[in-house]
Order: C-alpha cells, then sequence, then structure tokens
C-alpha cells in the first residue's frame, strides 16, 4: 500500500512580465494559501516520506512553505525538471521511479497534469485541483512501478476555498 499527495502549487504572480513562466514567484494570495494548507496537512497528520517538486519558483516555494508547516526538513526535498511538465504522463513515469522504501510521497506541480493524474489513479472524478489545492489517495499497489488506473482510492481532496 502506497500514498500520494498531489500538491498544485499556490497561486502564482504575473505581475512581471519579463519572467519567464519558470521563475513566476507566488502571489499575495498564494502566500497566504501555501502556509495555510501546510497547516490543514498538519492537522490531517500529513507526513511524506518524500517530497517531490517541480524546481519552477512557484512549485518550489509551495514545496517548502507546505515542508516547514508540516515538520518535513527543507533539506530533504527533490527537485525534478519531470515534474515541471504539464501531462500526467510525465508524472506517472516519475512515480515508477521512486524508490519502494518510499511509502509516502508527496509530488508538488502542475496543471492540468496533477489533475490528469490524480482523474488517473483515482476512485472519485474531480474536475480540479485549483491552486494550493491538495489531493491525497491511498493505492493498492505493492510498488510504484504498478501504479495504473484507478489503483487509488481518494483519501481527502483539500483546498483554501474549502474552508471559507
Amino acid at each position: 500500500m502506497k500514498t500520494i499527495y498531489l500538491v498544485r502549487h499556490a497561486k502564482s504572480s504575473w505581475k512581471y512580465t519579463n519572467l519567464d513562466d519558470f521563475e513566476r514567484p507566488l502571489n499575495k494570495r498564494g502566500r497566504k494559501n501555501a502556509p495555510f494548507m501546510g497547516i490543514i496537512l498538519k492537522k490531517l497528520k500529513v507526513a511524506p516520506d518524500l517530497i517531490l517538486s517541480s524546481p519552477a519558483n512557484r512549485a518550489s516555494m509551495t514545496a517548502r512553505v507546505i515542508a516547514d508547516k508540516i515538520g518535513y526538513p527543507l533539506e530533504n526535498i527533490r527537485y525534478s525538471e519531470s515534474i515541471y511538465d504539464f501531462s500526467a504522463n510525465a508524472l506517472i513515469d516519475a512515480i515508477k521511479q521512486l524508490d519502494n522504501v518510499v511509502h509516502k510521497a508527496m509530488l508538488v506541480g502542475h496543471n492540468p497534469a496533477l489533475t490528469e493524474l490524480a482523474n488517473y489513479i483515482g476512485d472519485t472524478p474531480i474536475s480540479n485541483i485549483p491552486t494550493a489545492g491538495v489531493f491525497c489517495a491511498k493505492l493498492d499497489i505493492p510498488s510504484w512501478a504498478k501504479i495504473g488506473n484507478r489503483c487509488g482510492k481518494l483519501t481527502f481532496f483539500e483546498f483554501p476555498k474549502k474552508h471559507v
């Protein structure tokens, strides 16, 4: 049995038009929602063995803020260019490469890939993982290499507007 947490980066800023997409930071709402979601995850006793993040600025900022709130060592966050992708297939390939000593993995990335992946592995369709949203599923698989269609059962789906 494995557990996956799919975290969409918090709201990013479009204020700096000269910045490349990869470099966009969190905006004011994102800087508020990322720690808020970290607190929610701490209350849910979320304790991943691994946080794997897109290296894009908005995703890595979200990963660090959430890691800090849940007590995950910031130096243990791994970054992978393959998470800075917008297709579920790239994420599936990255997950299949995870070491099986990892039982609970958190991916911090981007849409539409995260929502596609949630719908591929999950038993409950969702229309969208909003910014700073977290989709968690228990996967009925013995190893990450066995990840497949409908292998997971939704455990929780949290996002900031759910708590307003």
